[in-house]
């Protein structure tokens, strides 16, 4: 698979559609997308199939993407082809240096109205709409990128000629509309053809695409403006970039994301995870990562951080205990084998074992227990004694619930405060942000009889004291010398 910049700027931009609309929406107000240097050449379809009114809602289209791109001589330069039985150069890339002017010239293109030869025109893009004279630019750096639109059946050969387009280093996106044949449109796009390749019904609803174009030119330069970044606390703009840092007396630990009041407690956590039926394989995967990204933020070591996983579902299995992994590395490379045990949901038995083997086998006295309980559904058996058991142990209990788990469950498991220490969303791929929230902030706690700071105080005041007792008995002296003298 050729890797293409544009295409790298797309994959770049993975994740639900609804948060990629937010972040482009927001980063498009607030001017914030700057378009990565580009040669694009829209190729238009204006043959006679294509009537009046639809070759408008084409030019529509055209100015909405154009809209959404930073135009200028040093950013995006834009050119326009449009064919039927001839080819036209409608608008070069050194023709318009602004956007109105180009939006302005799309406005006036007028269709041709005749036959269909595609692959004649992207043979002109080729040679003449990309070379130099007509303004492309020879720089590596420099994307080449091609949107052809067309309802219908070349009347002429376009694998051969997309090819050496292509070989020539243009990447190319075709799109179809109502009755186009959809196996030349694969053969002129470039590869993978899934990203490559749209379909739309009518050019009614063509303006649905728009938005597909902006989010790939946009290309945001404040990430932190954004909120495009997975700071825990404060993010600070680099060129190109960001870096995250901490409020005060907070400390970043070594995922470089995460901020902790108290980084040289010593813990011992063990996550608690439903691996029941109901999750499914793929949710399953997304619930490991999850846990490694509650790891990434633990001061995972030998003699601080200690971590165990029992996955549970109608039986128990202890993963590993605690204890056996002092490394992040080994660590996460243990959760990431965890196999999926599917059937049921026994959420108030794996409870009884944490709190009578977990915490017994390879815990360290004295030391912090936190447990991390994970479900997405409805105990088959009861938690309420389990659960006060743990909580009555000593053991910080955190719930979180996913999809149908139960809230009244999850607030009956979780410690007090339990606005602090219980989490649920309705969504799997939602999970990352509960684990940006939840916060295993374990203080050491001292006894104020004992802390040497008050010890240290303690003897300033003697000292102190002690001192002055010396400076008010030379004083007597001192007085009772000059009242002898004075008699």
């Amino acid at each position: 698979m050729t890797v293409t910049p544009l295409l790298l700027l797309l994959l770049g931009l993975i994740g639900t559609h609804a948060t990629i609309d937010q972040r482009t929406a927001a980063a498009m107000a607030a001017g914030l997308c700057k378009t990565r240097p580009t040669d694009l050449i829209f190729i238009i379809d204006s043959s006679r199939s294509v009537r009046p009114s639809e070759f408008e809602q084409v030019k529509v289209f055209l100015a909405k993407v154009i809209e959404g791109l930073d135009v200028g001589p040093n950013a995006t330069r834009v050119g326009v082809v449009n064919y039927a039985s001839r080819v036209k150069n409608e608008v070069s890339l050194k023709t318009h240096k602004t956007k109105a002017g180009l939006v302005k010239a799309v406005t006036k293109i007028e269709p041709l109205s005749t036959g269909t030869m595609t692959g004649l025109a992207i043979q002109f893009a080729l040679n003449v709409a990309f070379s130099e004279a007509e303004g492309a630019r020879k720089s590596n750096e420099i994307s080449k990128v091609a949107i052809i639109v067309t309802d219908g059946r070349p009347q002429d050969n376009v694998k051969d000629i997309a090819q050496r387009a292509r070989d020539a280093g243009i990447e190319i996106f075709a799109i179809g509309v109502g009755r186009v044949d959809m196996s030349t449109l694969k053969q002129m796009a470039s590869d993978p053809l899934d990203d490559h390749v749209d379909y739309v019904e009518s050019y009614s609803v063509i303006e649905k695409l728009t938005k597909k174009f902006q989010e790939a030119f946009c290309a945001v330069s404040d990430q932190c403006a954004t909120g495009d970044h997975d700071c825990e606390q404060v993010c600070i703009s680099t060129p190109g970039s960001f870096k995250c840092a901490c409020k005060e007396g907070f400390t970043l630990m070594d995922d470089g994301r995460s901020c902790s009041a108290c980084s040289n407690a010593a813990t011992d956590v063990v996550f608690l995870i439903d691996g029941s039926k109901s999750v499914r394989p793929e949710n399953f995967e997304l619930v490991k990562k999850w846990i490694n990204q509650i790891i990434d933020k633990l001061d995972v070591s030998d003699s601080k951080a200690h971590v165990a996983l029992v996955q549970y579902s109608s039986a128990v299995k202890q993963e590993f205990p605690l204890g056996r992994y002092n490394n992040k590395k080994d660590l996460k490379d243990a959760v990431k084998k965890m196999a999926y045990m599917e059937r049921g949901t026994m959420t108030g038995q794996a409870l009884r074992f944490m709190t009578d083997f977990s915490f017994t086998q390879g815990a360290r006295p004295g030391v912090t227990k936190v447990g991390i309980v994970f479900t997405d559904g409805r105990s088959q058996d009861y938690i309420g004694d389990a659960a006060k058991k743990a909580k009555e142990l000593g053991i910080k209990m955190y719930a979180v619930g996913v999809g149908n788990a139960v809230e009244d469950e999850l607030k009956e498991i979780a410690s007090e405060p339990i606005g602090e220490h219980y989490f649920y969303t309705a969504d799997f791929k939602t999970m990352t942000q509960i684990g940006k929230k939840l916060q295993i902030n374990i203080c050491k706690e001292e006894d104020p009889c004992e802390c040497d700071s008050l010890v240290k105080f303690q003897k300033k005041v003697e000292d102190a004291l002690q001192a002055l007792t010396k400076k008010l008995e030379s004083m007597s002296k001192r007085i009772a010398l000059l009242e002898n003298k004075i008699v």
